[in-house]
């Protein structure tokens, strides 16, 4: 039976994480554009969460992925 390290799981997981981030950004910069004032604080959640998907894709990249 293969052991499967914490290092695999993260070679699986993060790519994962950063098409799911990447569908929500997309999703919040759209209803960003129907939110009136709240439109800047949508738009700026979209904007973590790329910031984000650079942060995962660098660990990826360090992880061999």
């Amino acid at each position: 039976m293969a052991v499967i390290t914490d290092l695999e799981k993260l070679r699986v997981l993060l790519p994962h994480w950063i098409e799911h981030n990447a569908e929500h950004a997309t999703e919040f910069r759209q209803w960003a554009e129907r939110a009136g004032e709240a439109s800047g604080d949508i738009r700026a959640a979209a904007e973590a969460l790329e910031q984000a998907n650079r942060a995962l894709t660098a660990a990826l990249e360090k992880l061999g992925g």
